[in-house]
């Protein structure tokens, strides 16, 4: 399902910021008075949300985001009311970008905290070790940032993806507009370069799989750890390959790195696709406001018209004076998704409550700032991630072209 928007910018209102919070265990209340222990489901007591992120390590960029979506999300509820008439408190555990923290963060959260809901973290790396736990423990598992392909081959009956699509169709709408290009006009040769991450490569190589089934030739492939700071080797081959495309598997710092290497090498391609990265607002700074032309798919825009969405930019600017990113779009959506199946079906707790909320969301749809959500019985969303690109210096909708916001810059400027 494509969502139709119309171009509308909101004004980015000098306001402070609410002050981050950073010891390892954070807790975000708008309940009054002392609370009594979590998990008692009282009708005074808070509803306590448990979440492990990765605050610090190598996914703390993304991380930082989805806890402030987070956040914001908590903050909106209880303003409005809270959920079933009870404020929600955000218990927030920094897993380090470590698997086994993670792993460890939910099970106390779960098992010695009791609280009585749970949201995923950040980076497929950390859902899938995370949804075990929460299945395990019978808890249902909304997440908003584990795309890659694995997540659904692991059986999870609990989890849901709160997003449109999966990692390996993020990129569907782009790969249709190379292929439909004459074939004498369109990129002929591609390189690739991944993080040796589910998610980003998993984002990469649906793209680059769609485009050598139609005929492009991949002439670099490069797999990269995850703590990789030097790319000069892989742009080196990048460039001697002269590729008319560059599609990176990233997540944030290594696409800067990457990009600025390919820069310096002065390798320019007819497009240039990066994952993730170019949706930071740090992004054009990082880069030496080198943007013009970069591409990257995306779950979301603040420019769509969804009204929670219009509510949300609104508020949300207001908060911290400019308007969410993806990652907070996509932890805000995490909350709606938990909220709409608790509401409807009347209970926020452990026990068999959990599968009362399961079942009802894989049979309902839910409306959501990414618009409307349905998933099938492995937790997959059932819509198409956007295309955007940076056009005239701001980053912009240009597929699919009954949602675009500017017109595809093809070939890439120069940086």
């Amino acid at each position: 399902m494509s969502p139709r928007m119309t171009p509308r910018r909101h004004p980015r209102r000098a306001l402070a910021a609410v002050a981050g919070l950073s010891a390892a265990a954070l807790v975000l209340t708008a309940c009054s008075g002392d609370a009594e222990e979590p998990g008692g489901g009282g009708s005074d007591d808070p509803i306590v949300v448990g979440i492990s992120l990765p605050l610090t390590g190598d996914f703390s960029e993304p991380g930082k985001g989805v806890q402030r979506g987070y956040e914001a999300w908590a903050q909106f509820v209880n303003e409005d009311g809270g959920l079933l008439g009870r404020q929600v408190e955000l218990k927030i555990l920094d897993d380090q970008s470590n698997a086994d923290r993670v792993v460890q963060d939910y099970e106390a959260l779960i098992a010695q905290d009791q609280v009585d809901l749970v949201f995923g973290p950040f980076s497929t790396r950390l859902v899938v070790p995370s949804a075990r736990v929460a299945q395990e423990y019978g808890m249902l598992f909304v997440e908003p940032a584990g795309a890659a392909a694995e997540v659904f081959e692991q059986g999870f009956e609990n989890l849901f993806y709160a997003a449109p699509a999966v990692a390996d169709d993020h990129y569907n709408y782009l790969a249709e507009e190379i292929l439909a290009m004459p074939e004498g006009e369109r990129p002929q040769t591609v390189a690739v370069a991944s993080m040796d991450d589910p998610f980003a490569q998993g984002t990469a190589y649906g793209l680059r799989d769609k485009l050598a089934e139609g005929g492009l030739e991949i002439v670099v492939d490069e797999v990269y750890p995850p703590n990789t700071t030097d790319f000069s080797s892989i742009a080196a081959k990048i460039n001697d390959s002269g590729a008319d495309m560059v599609i990176g598997g990233t997540q944030y710092q290594d696409a800067v790195n990457l990009i600025v290497s390919l820069q310096q090498l002065d390798y320019q391609p007819k497009l240039a696709a990066f994952s993730t990265a170019p949706t930071n607002p740090e992004f054009a700074a990082a880069i030496g406001d080198k943007t013009e032309g970069i591409l990257s798919p995306t779950g979301y825009t603040e420019t769509a018209t969804w009204p929670s969405n219009v509510d949300f930019v609104e508020r949300y600017t207001e908060l911290h004076g400019n308007p969410p990113g993806e990652d907070e779009a996509n932890a805000y959506t995490t909350g709606q998704v938990v909220a709409a199946a608790v509401e409807a079906v009347g209970c926020a707790e452990q026990g068999d409550c959990q599968q009362q909320l399961v079942d009802w969301l894989h049979s309902n749809e839910v409306d959501t700032v990414v618009g409307p959500l349905t998933w099938d019985e492995t937790g997959k969303p059932q819509g198409a991630h956007l295309i955007q690109q940076y056009v005239d210096g701001e980053i912009q909708i240009v597929l699919p072209e009954d949602t675009k916001e500017a017109d595809l810059i093809f070939p890439k400027p120069e940086w």
